[in-house]
This record gives C-alpha cells, sequence and structure tokens, in this order.
C-alpha cells in the first residue's frame, strides 16, 4: 500500500532543495570551525534541511492514509509578489513605503488576510525593521528617499 501524503511531498522537496543546495555549494572551501569558509554555512543549512525532509519523509510513512492536496497559486504569487516589488523600491523610495508596502502585499497570500489588520502589521513591523537596521545595526539603508 503506497502512502503519499502531503508532508511526504514536502519532504521529497526539502530533500531535493538540500541536493540542490549541497551540488552548488560543493567548489566552495568549508574551513574549519576556527576559520570558516564560505562554504560552511550553505553547507550546514542544506544539510538541515535535507535532515528535516528526512523527518517529514519518514513521518508522512507512519501517519494515516491521506490524499495530496490541490496548490493553490495565491500563496507563491503574493508572495513572489512582494518580495519583487520590496526590490523594486527600496532604493527609490525608502524603506518606510517599501516595508509597508510589501508586507501589505504578501499578507494576501493567504484567503484570510484582513486589510485593516495587514495595514497595522505592515507599519509596525517597518517601524521594527528600521528601529533594528539603522538605529541598532547602522546600516546604510535608505529609508526615506522622497522627502
Amino acid at each position: 500500500m503506497t502512502r503519499f501524503p502531503q508532508d511526504s511531498a514536502a519532504g521529497l522537496f526539502l530533500l531535493g532543495l538540500a541536493g540542490v543546495a549541497l551540488w552548488f555549494s560543493a567548489e566552495l572551501p568549508a574551513g574549519t570551525l576556527r576559520a570558516m569558509g564560505p562554504g560552511m554555512l550553505p553547507r550546514a543549512l542544506a544539510i538541515l534541511v535535507g535532515l528535516s525532509g528526512i523527518l517529514l519523509l519518514v513521518a508522512s510513512w507512519l501517519a494515516p492514509d491521506s490524499r495530496l492536496e490541490r496548490w493553490s497559486l495565491r500563496g507563491p504569487i503574493f508572495v513572489l509578489g512582494s518580495i519583487v516589488l520590496f526590490a523594486m523600491t527600496i532604493r527609490s523610495l525608502g524603506l518606510a513605503v517599501a516595508g509597508p508596502l510589501a508586507v501589505f502585499v504578501g499578507a494576501f497570500a493567504s484567503p484570510e488576510a484582513r486589510v485593516k489588520e495587514s495595514a497595522v502589521f505592515a507599519v509596525v513591523l517597518t517601524g521594527v525593521c528600521i528601529l533594528l537596521f539603522k538605529v541598532f545595526l547602522r546600516l546604510p539603508i535608505p529609508v526615506a528617499t522622497f522627502i
């Protein structure tokens, strides 16, 4: 009897993602724990993602039978759209505009998103990002280039 629930597909996807990450980071020197090379973090993350995929796969085979559900394109479209929107507006408008815009658009990846709650969350999260990146870390991120 073949079991192929949603977790099984996710586990296979994570294993594939880990394999691709390991393949692309193969030529980067890992270094040692005292002198880490540029390949250590990508490999470590790929191994962790691969282990997560194995755990999901094993758990899915132990779970009762279930069907693979249909996928909605709403989530990927809104999330990718918000990333592209942020990339297109961060330099020209600054974080004060690009941040809330990206969070607001990304919130609608879920059909349960509400306009008022999404707007409040976008403003609060952008304020936290400005505090963290501009004030505490002093990174050269434009906050408001339109002023």
